[in-house]
Order: C-alpha cells, then sequence, then structure tokens
C-alpha cells in the first residue's frame, strides 16, 4: 500500500448541468483532507477546480495551483485558492503539476481535462512517471471513454498491460483506496524511459502567490 501526500486533480473550470458533479467534487476534496493529502491543481477558483480547491483549503491542507498567464482573468475569480504558480503555457503547467504529485485524478471535464489526463497515461506509457492515474466515473460520466480504451485493446493499438494504467471508479473513497493498493508491477513500460524523468523532482522553485 503507498500513501500520498500529494495529489494533482483535474478538472473542469465549470460546474457541468447536475448537482452530482459538484457534489462529487466537494466529496473528492474532503476525502483528500480527511487523508491529510495536499492538492496541486491548475490554479482556477471557478468550476469544479474552484470546490474542489476551497474544500481542501479549508480543511487545513496545503493547495498549490498552477496556471498559464493568458487563463488567469478566465479561471481565477475574485481570489485564487492557496498558493498559485503563474507559468507561460499550458506545456508548462502540467509539467509543473505532474513534478509536484504524487498521484493524479481526474474528475469530470472538458478537452482540457481529459487531454491532461490523457497526457499523464501516455507519460506512464513512456516511462516518464510511475505514479497511479485515476479516473472519477462520476455517474458513468466516463464510460465512453473507458469504453474507448477497451475498444483499443481490441483493435491492437492499446496493450493490454497499458490498458491497466487507468484505475477507475464511482466514489472518491474506492477510488483512493485502490490507487493506493495499486503496484507499478501491474504495467511495465515497453519502450524503458524515453525521455526526462524530472517530474518526479519536487523541490520547490517557489511561488506567486494572486
Amino acid at each position: 500500500m503507498v500513501q500520498f501526500k500529494r495529489v494533482c486533480v483535474f478538472c473542469g473550470s465549470n460546474l457541468g448541468y447536475r448537482k452530482i458533479f459538484s457534489d462529487a467534487a466537494l466529496d473528492l476534496g474532503q476525502e483528500l483532507v480527511k487523508r491529510k493529502m495536499d492538492l496541486v491543481y491548475g490554479g482556477g477558483s471557478v468550476g469544479l477546480m474552484g470546490l474542489v480547491s476551497q474544500t481542501v483549503y479549508d480543511g487545513g491542507c496545503n493547495v498549490f495551483g498552477v496556471i498559464p498567464t493568458a487563463l488567469v482573468p478566465v479561471e481565477i475569480s475574485g481570489h485564487a485558492v492557496g498558493d498559485v504558480m503563474v507559468v507561460s503555457d499550458m506545456h508548462e503547467r502540467k509539467a509543473e503539476m505532474a513534478r509536484r504529485a504524487d498521484a493524479f485524478i481526474a474528475l469530470p471535464g472538458g478537452y482540457g481535462t481529459m487531454e491532461e489526463l490523457l497526457e499523464m497515461i501516455t507519460w506512464s506509457q513512456l516511462g516518464i512517471h510511475n505514479k497511479p492515474v485515476g479516473l472519477l466515473n462520476v455517474d458513468g460520466y466516463y464510460d465512453c471513454l473507458l469504453g474507448i480504451f477497451d475498444k483499443g485493446v481490441d483493435e491492437g493499438f492499446i496493450k493490454h498491460p497499458a490498458r491497466n494504467i487507468v484505475i477507475s471508479a464511482r466514489t472518491a473513497r474506492e477510488l483512493i483506496e485502490k490507487m493506493e493498493y495499486s503496484t507499478s508491477s501491474e504495467y511495465t513500460p515497453l519502450h524503458g524511459q524515453v525521455a526526462s524523468s524530472n517530474t518526479r523532482n519536487t523541490e520547490d522553485p517557489g511561488t506567486a502567490n494572486l
């Protein structure tokens, strides 16, 4: 069993149309607080992102956000939650979030959330990191995406062992427990390490508070 200190959460800057998504974001934040896990997130104070970050912050855990300059006026309403680092672009944002986290969880979200999730899956497949990647499949939101992964295996585009990279569950508690009991032995990269693993470095380069 592995216990995480910092969890990176990818999620929407919108709330979605149904209350079940907001409830799931609050539940995830409360679960992180209960387990004394710090949060790494996209730096925004709106949507599901704002709910998760505020819940973790109010619960007394550390909250660290990373946001590109261009998104500051879009995703931050009022004051930022926790410490927030402003970076130049989306690539730097993802690299910084990945570097600081011990594990990744995706809540429901749009293209940006899915792109961040898929990049972490790809990095795991290539051996850039060996951190658990979790999908919080709220009310079946990601059923179609998980189905695409299965289709990729069936059609020979995704190796059977690589399908195990993605850990999914319907509740925050179940997901975190499954991630804690997952081991890197469940998937071994086939390519060896093809890129720098600087994402594992946790040295703090400093933050800019907003």
